[in-house]
């Protein structure tokens, strides 16, 4: 595994540093996750839950996870943290900044001991600048990156939003930030490494600072290379997107009496041979030729085209616009619930979606079972990258953690318990 032998203290919790450590762990690094006693992360109770009361969200995020419950208000839990940070090679954290200098487990508390050691950080707003210590959650992140003021359906008069933003219905902004931090830690390691086959006489771990706005702000395209040199304010477009035709999410008929509402299928025929392909198909030679040739061309007739599209899929289901874009080389595809990107066989032949089980009786109370969740991506050639666990109950590996990598015998080991210092 690429990164066998890389060891990561988890030391977040919800979504944007604990999806960077689900990353990490997916490829081999050795991920040990410190959580509050008796509460865990928060997220193992968010939405939905499962028998045994767990979120199935954190049997996924979890994977491959180490769960060491330990208490880091008490300075006896931080001195632990701080022995197991020694043996590490990457701390992952999204606190509110300065939360682990406050607790003596910043990188000038720890670099003296472990000179080579990481610091990834993901915050709302990053380490330093006037808005360093706003507390900062992905919703608000992304209004601020100004992500959310493209996102919904314009007023006709203005091009401003009409009513609110539109949300993706995930924290898309977490997990962007999380992939980020995953980046930045992998690139990390690699400045380490060749630190050390410099032979520098010592390698130092660099601080890996992830705003969530700024992770938000590298999705931004042109946006505001557009403003600076054209003075263009990109706003909301609805299901299509700006300067760019035809792509857009077109209506179907339902192929059932019972259906009330409208399918969608999106179609992307911008490429300019794509586009007279997806003419041809719906039988419009009329819109192909000089006006219609080259994007720039189209989106002055963006109305007609769309029109032109929508009329035809309009009369046809869903599969027979798939079938008919298909054999016309045009890109296609349905709008799809969960349920059916479950069983999508595409989704199946490459195992995008797999089954992970999940504990044992004799630690849940309940039988094992399995949770379906996404594989791993991306894919490597000739790495096994399967999840070997679900996200584990809460504290499940802290004895051995604490034995192993400690070497605290049984009994410290139980008085720690009796003291609520770790779980």
């Amino acid at each position: 595994m690429p990164l066998s032998g890389i060891r990561v203290l988890e030391l977040g919790q919800l979504i944007a540093g604990p999806f960077a450590g689900q990353l990490l762990g997916q490829f081999g690094a050795d991920i040990i996750k410190i959580e509050p006693p008796k509460v865990g992360d928060p997220l193992r109770v968010w939405r939905e839950l499962d028998v045994d009361g767990t979120s199935p969200w954190f049997r996924s995020i979890g994977r491959n996870k180490k769960s060491v419950a330990i208490d880091l208000r008490k300075p006896e839990g931080r001195e632990l943290v701080k022995k197991l940070a020694i043996k590490s090679d990457v701390i992952l954290e999204n606190f509110k900044p300065g939360t682990l200098e406050k607790w003596g487990l910043g990188p000038a508390d720890l670099h003296p001991y472990n000179p080579s050691l990481i610091f990834t950080r993901v915050s709302g707003y990053g380490q330093t600048g006037p808005w360093s210590q706003r507390p900062g959650y992905a919703s608000v992140c992304e209004a601020e990156s100004g992500f959310r003021y493209i996102n919904g359906f314009p007023d006709p008069q203005t091009g401003k939003l009409s009513g609110p933003p539109v949300r993706p219905n995930i924290s898309l902004g977490d997990s962007v930030a999380g992939l980020h931090a995953a980046f930045g830690t992998v690139l990390a390691l690699l400045a380490r490494q060749r630190q050390r086959s410099s032979k520098s006489p010592q390698a130092t771990g660099k601080t890996v600072d992830v705003s969530i706005v700024e992770s938000m702000l590298n999705l931004m395209e042109g946006v505001i290379p557009e403003y600076d040199r054209k003075g263009k304010i990109r706003g909301p477009s609805g299901s299509s997107v700006t300067g760019i035709v035809p792509t857009n999410a077109y209506p179907c008929s339902g192929g059932s009496t019972t259906q009330s509402s409208p399918e969608y299928v999106v179609i992307g025929g911008n490429g300019d041979t794509i586009y007279n392909r997806l003419m041809t198909a719906i039988e419009r030679p009329d819109l192909i030729g000089p006006e219609y040739q080259q994007n720039q061309h189209r989106v002055m007739k963006q109305e007609e085209i769309e029109t032109a599209i929508s009329a035809w899929t309009s009369q046809r289901t869903p599969d027979e616009v798939v079938d008919a874009m298909n054999k016309a080389g045009v890109p296609v595809g349905k709008v799809l619930s969960v349920e059916e990107v479950v069983d999508n066989e595409q989704n199946q032949a490459r195992s995008a979606i797999i089954d992970v089980r999940v504990g044992d009786s004799e630690s849940s109370g309940h039988h094992a079972w399995s949770v379906k969740m996404q594989g791993t991506f991306p894919v490597l050639d000739g790495v096994d990258s399967t999840p070997k666990w679900a996200g584990p109950n809460l504290g499940y590996h802290t004895d051995q953690v604490l034995t192993e990598d400690l070497h605290l015998d049984h009994e410290k080991i139980k008085q720690l318990r009796k003291d609520g210092i770790i779980g």
